[in-house]
């Protein structure tokens, strides 16, 4: 998972081998572990080599509104972010180093964003052998009206 920071490739891929090998709750830790330590890596490498190329290309105004956004706003958009599998996991990564959110809004959404997807791609490994179709078409289910709702309520918090 430290690897797949810096190549691309589907990371559910490993979650629902890590399920398979070593079962939900094992693979998912180790899964979720590795992703932590990933994302930390490219935040601080992005932060590290990036952020003054960046201010750099910003206007004074420029710079100031996106502090002012990451101060506001950063924890609910990378939450959000983190929320939908569709964005890269990577590129959520190296952005946010590249602005000033704070490295514990980083850490708590990250973990927290990532840990549903996790969960489910490792049990889903877990149960490969034994899954039924029925099964997941309730899990996908479950997932979209979880989104719907998770969206409605972030609508409504803003």
């Amino acid at each position: 998972m430290i690897v797949h920071s810096f190549i691309p490739f589907p990371a559910e891929l490993l979650a629902l081998c890590a399920g398979a090998v070593f079962g939900t709750v094992l693979g998912s830790a180790l899964i979720w572990v590795g992703a932590m330590f990933g994302a930390l890596a490219a935040f601080f490498l992005s932060r590290w080599l990036g952020q003054a190329a960046i201010r750099n290309w910003l206007s004074e105004k420029q710079a100031e509104a996106l502090d002012s956004w990451s101060d506001d706003r950063g924890a609910l958009a990378l939450l959000i972010c983190r929320f939908i599998p569709i964005i890269a996991f990577n590129l959520i990564n190296y952005a946010a180093g590249l602005t000033r959110v704070r490295i514990w809004t980083f850490v708590w959404t990250t973990g927290l964003g990532i840990l549903p997807l996790t969960i489910l791609s490792a049990y889903l490994g877990s149960q490969m052998k034994t899954l039924s179709w029925h099964a997941i078409a309730l899990l996908a289910a479950a997932c979209i009206i979880g989104a719907v709702i998770l969206s409605k309520l972030l609508k409504k918090h803003r």
